[in-house]
């Protein structure tokens, strides 16, 4: 199939552009640099947040292994990722299981987890820690989540760094009923969707706060035999991908699709969605208008020019983005399943709960 977006000014009859298989890094468009699902079946804790079994043959510290059905990742102790800088773009993080721990070189720091989205732009630079502390000794503590880059326009990659929570509670969510009754549930992280309440209001410097960036972040899910059509795209030359992640059978428009994939799908039609299968389907959906910017990107930075990548590299080791105010590189936030955020200058609050 091709690579490039069908563009007529007829409607198209294929909802499908292309299909990529989902690996370890699930396949982007413009603005989109980077989505990793992460699905982790820790098992119980040892009392100190980390897995109450042994590390032995596992690469600690660069751990990517799923051996056991898990990774360390860069963790020694918890897993997670001890602290690491980004600048020039936005990490979002969809957690549906399991907490993280989060602190950062603005001294934000939350406990998350359980349908809660965090929005962090980078911008100009901040190093943030990301851990996975195993709170329950006496049960498995699974982890699963989505981590998503969203670039930044060269005007907007040096401006000052940004923490928010999107809690679980407050994300708008449609719940539509086709009429055999079947349910499709559609979470809006970002961008409207005509049935659901206003989204949440992205970083104000996010591409996603922009009314050209047409950017929309849903996840989908749909019980068996449900129907639901996924409205148009807004922009003229929005791209859209639709990760088909869970179930066994999914219907786009008139196309079938068997294993789970990646969809570059026509953005600019109506398609009705069906699950074929017996089970219910979940899907991941990224939109949005490319930046059409150059792209350079080294590691955990992401700029327009590899001058501008070394520039970003001095700076870092010269002022280490402002500096790490937390005693260790991966710190955990107390034995509590409590959902917290405090922000940078010390304002607190907390979500009743703990993980999903």
């Amino acid at each position: 199939m091709s690579s490039t977006p069908a563009a007529s000014s007829t409607a198209a009859t294929q909802p499908i552009v292309q299909i990529q298989p989902l690996g370890a890094l699930w396949p982007t468009m413009d603005p989109f640099l980077f989505c990793a699902h992460h699905d982790d079946a820790y098992p119980a804790g040892n009392g100190a947040f980390a897995p109450a079994v042994s590390l032995e043959g596992r690469q600690i510290g660069s751990d990517f292994s799923r051996k056991d059905g898990w990774s360390m990742y860069h963790g020694d102790t918890v897993p997670g990722f001890p602290g690491h800088p980004h600048r020039g773009f936005e990490t979002v993080t969809l957690v549906r299981k399991g907490l993280i721990d989060h602190s950062d070189s603005l001294g934000a720091a939350a406990r998350f987890g359980g349908g809660d989205v965090q929005w962090v732009t980078a911008g100009k630079g901040i190093v943030h820690s990301e851990m996975f502390p195993l709170l329950n000794a006496s049960e498995p503590n699974p982890l699963e989540l989505f981590q998503i880059w969203l670039n930044l326009p060269a005007r907007n990659k040096m401006v000052a760094p940004h923490f928010t929570m999107f809690w679980n509670e407050r994300i708008p969510r449609l719940v539509h009923r086709d009429q055999a009754g079947r349910a499709t549930t559609v979470t809006v992280v970002a961008g409207a969707l005509p049935g659901a309440a206003n989204p949440l209001a992205p970083p104000p410097e996010s591409w996603a706060s922009q009314p050209e960036g047409d950017v929309a972040i849903w996840t989908l899910h749909l019980e068996p035999g449900a129907q639901w059509t996924l409205p148009a795209a807004q922009g003229q030359g929005t791209r859209r991908m639709l990760y088909f992640f869970v179930g066994d059978g999914l219907r786009v428009g008139p196309q079938e699709v068997r294993q789970h994939a990646a969809l570059e799908l026509v953005a600019g039609q109506d398609w009705q969605l069906t699950n074929t299968g017996t089970t219910p389907v979940e899907c991941l959906l990224l939109q949005g208008q490319p930046i059409a910017e150059p792209v350079a990107q080294y590691g955990p930075f992401v700029m327009n020019t590899q001058a501008e990548i070394m520039q970003a590299m001095n700076d870092y080791r010269r002022t280490q983005f402002g500096g790490w105010p937390w005693p260790d590189q991966d710190p955990v936030h107390g034995t509590e399943a409590r959902r917290f955020a405090r922000y940078p200058g010390q304002t607190e609050e907390d979500r009743p709960g703990g993980a999903a």
